[in-house]
Parts: structure tokens; C-alpha cells; sequence
């Protein structure tokens, strides 16, 4: 025993034996973390759904959607006509069109800096974010908010938010993919914060425009950042197979 405790130090010691334990380490931590967070998110969810499904959400979403509107006249959101009328242009940015556009448009950059691969698993990875939206909205089937006129055509049913959950699904698995392609630190902050930033505010703009309970929002970001992460961590696991693209190096 003594000799085999030897045996290791000596080899902890050599410089290639411990980068590579270091690394892997690393890797274990940050996947365990991962793992982690994702089972956090859909608890979250799930609890939400029995929530909402028991009717425990009603006073608050009533309350939110109610205190969004100007007093007196339930079909007017508060604000100026120019701030509802960013709040549509927000909506679109997580349309079916807008997504679909920006979908193709990222993988046609990834396929011709010659990652392929990536550009493939970009494709997959939204439309399988695709089938689980459709999925939980045909299993929930929850009814459009009835308290205050619709500011946008809706055609679907309420929970959780497709615009929402695509939103998060799309622009933050875009963003954790295009960060695992960058070696600077800064720009792959930069590249998450703004994919954040636009996935909250599609989601906040689907309440003020009253097409959505707040509840159905917050269901929507839920799933489609547990999807992003997963992704992450599968993108990840495969480009240290080398079977997907790994960062640019400088």
C-alpha cells in the first residue's frame, strides 16, 4: 500500500499527469453543476405547472396582467403608444419567422467558418426545443388569458409561453453554443448576457400585451434554459470526443 501511495504521488507530480487530472476535475465540477441547475429548473417548473394546474396562480396572474393596464380602459397597456409598440416589436423577435431566420442564420456562419458539426447540432438542438414546446402546450392546454384584450393575434394554447420558451430555447442555446467557440472570456460573457437580455424581454412583452399569464411566462423561460443548458453540456461532451467543433483559438 505504502509503494502504490508512492507510486501516485510521484505520478501527481509529473506536469502532463497534472494538467490532465486538473482538467478533469475541472470538467466534473462544472457538468455536476450543470446537472444540477437543470434539475433545479425543472423542479421549478413542475411545481409551477401543479400550481397553475390547481388554480394557485390565478390571484397573482390576475394581479400582474391587471396592474399592466391603465385604469379605466383594460384595452390600453400602460405607457406610451411608442412603448406598446416596442413591446410588439420585442414579441416578434420570438416569433416563428424571426426564430427560424436566426436559426438558419447561425448556422450558416457556423457551416462556412467550417463547423459543420456545430452547425448541424445548432439545427437539432432548436428543433428538438421545437417538439417540447408543442408537447407542453397540447398536454397542458391552458386557456388565453380572458381578463384584458389581446395585444397581439394568438393561436395556440396558453402554457407554457411559446414565445417564450423559443426564445430561451433559441437564443440561449445560440449563445451557450457560440460561447463554447470563443476562448476569450469577455466575449463569451457578452454573447450570454445578450442572448439573456433578448429572452427576457420576449417573455416580458408576451404579459404586457395580455396574450400571456405571467405564470405561462415564467414556465416558458423554465424549460427552454433547462433545454440550453443540456445542450451546453452535450455540445461540450462531444467537442471533447472531437466529434463537434471546439473553440477558436487565436
Amino acid at each position: 500500500m505504502v509503494k502504490a501511495q508512492g507510486v501516485l504521488t510521484r505520478l501527481g507530480q509529473q506536469p502532463r499527469v497534472a494538467r490532465l487530472l486538473a482538467r478533469i476535475s475541472g470538467v466534473e465540477r462544472m457538468t455536476l453543476l450543470m446537472l444540477i441547475l437543470v434539475a433545479s429548473v425543472l423542479l421549478g417548473f413542475a411545481a409551477l405547472a401543479n400550481a397553475v394546474g390547481q388554480g394557485g396562480t390565478r390571484t397573482f396572474d390576475a394581479w400582474l396582467l391587471m396592474a399592466l393596464r391603465s385604469p379605466g380602459n383594460l384595452a390600453d397597456p400602460i405607457g406610451p403608444k411608442w412603448f406598446e409598440e416596442m413591446m410588439r416589436d420585442f414579441t416578434a423577435v420570438g416569433s416563428t419567422g424571426v426564430l427560424t431566420l436566426m436559426m438558419l442564420a447561425i448556422a450558416g456562419f457556423l457551416a462556412m467558418t467550417r463547423k459543420s458539426h456545430a452547425a448541424l447540432f445548432v439545427l437539432a438542438s432548436v428543433i428538438g426545443g421545437v417538439l417540447i414546446s408543442q408537447t407542453m402546450k397540447w398536454t397542458y392546454a391552458r386557456p388565453r388569458p380572458e381578463l384584458v384584450p389581446h395585444g397581439a393575434e394568438v393561436y395556440t394554447a396558453s402554457f407554457p409561453s411559446g414565445h417564450s420558451m423559443m426564445a430561451a430555447v433559441v437564443y440561449l442555446t445560440l449563445g451557450a453554443l457560440l460561447a463554447r467557440t470563443q476562448v476569450d472570456r469577455a466575449v463569451k460573457v457578452y454573447i450570454l448576457a445578450v442572448a439573456i437580455i433578448v429572452t427576457v424581454l420576449v417573455g416580458v412583452s408576451r404579459v404586457y400585451l395580455g396574450v400571456h399569464w405571467p405564470t405561462d411566462v415564467l414556465a416558458g423561460w423554465a424549460l427552454g434554459a433547462a433545454w440550453a443548458l443540456l445542450c451546453w453540456l452535450l455540445m461540450t461532451w462531444l467537442q471533447s470526443r472531437g466529434q463537434v467543433e471546439g473553440e477558436v483559438q487565436p
